[in-house]
């Protein structure tokens, strides 16, 4: 955006601080209007025929902007994707406590990647890490949603779950319980 004596164009089609359209002038009869006014004179659209320009106070303008850009965001929420590696040998009670972080990662409204990884020869009990993943998805079907099934990628099978529906309007829910507190 060119302000003031920036704007190269010898005639444009000047707009008040209200809305409405004057008229075609001269750039030099436009930026003595903004003067008067104790306002900028700023280029809107630099590709009509004349250009467009608006008397405006640029510094309230660029805040304003700055400050819907902060808003929009606040409000955007970033998935984070969190993983969790195991071994095909994982015992029963350590799964248990994958299964745990896992649900806390997916309450907070995280994916949750599950990795199991294969060295040397483990890769003979593929079968077994694939009922390990079966066991995972059915522990956590209240919460999650399986997004990509059980799937092997060289020397490591993974599994990626996402916060359900159901899930998602309960953490609504809680926010709004917060913000009424």
């Amino acid at each position: 955006m060119r302000i003031n004596r920036e704007i190269r164009a010898v005639k444009v089609r000047l707009i008040t601080e209200d809305g409405d359209q004057i008229g075609i002038f001269n750039t030099y009869d436009a930026l003595a209007k903004a003067k008067e006014s104790c306002l900028d004179l700023v280029e809107i659209s630099p590709g009509a025929n004349p250009p467009v320009c608006k008397i405006m106070d640029y510094g309230k303008f660029r805040y304003q902007q700055t400050k819907r850009e902060r808003i929009s965001k606040k409000v955007t929420h970033q998935t984070k994707i969190k993983e969790l590696k195991f071994k095909p040998n994982i015992d029963a009670h350590d799964l248990e406590i994958k299964i745990k972080h896992a649900r806390e990662f997916i309450e907070k409204g995280c994916k949750v990647k599950f990795t199991c990884s294969f060295r040397g020869r483990e890769i003979v009990f593929i079968d077994n890490s694939k009922v390990i993943m079966e066991k995972i998805c059915m522990a956590l079907e209240d919460i999650a949603t399986v997004e990509t099934p059980a799937k092997v990628f060289g020397k490591s099978l993974s599994l990626l779950l996402t916060p359900s529906l159901k899930e998602k309007k309960h953490q609504q829910e809680r926010k709004n319980a917060e913000s009424e507190n």
